[in-house]
């Protein structure tokens, strides 16, 4: 019985239905990454960066022009 339901892919050597648990991660919320990103995206912090939508280069051309315009 263990090696036919093996061989069809439903199951685990150990005996885990992977449907199911395929199922279960689906339901269950944000992935490792996902929060990892979410965390960093609305609270900040070092090395979030990559997770920014901000342009930087954007922001440097902002600051050299107000420094620009205080001088």
């Amino acid at each position: 019985m263990k090696e036919s339901n093996q061989r069809n892919g439903k199951y685990t050597v150990a005996g885990t239905d992977i449907d199911a648990v395929k199922e279960q991660s689906r339901r269950s919320g944000l992935s490792y990454n996902e929060a990892k990103e979410w965390i960093a995206k609305t609270s900040g912090g070092r090395g979030t960066n990559i997770y920014s939508n901000t342009n930087a280069e954007d922001v440097k051309r902002k600051n050299e022009q107000s420094n620009g315009n205080q001088q």
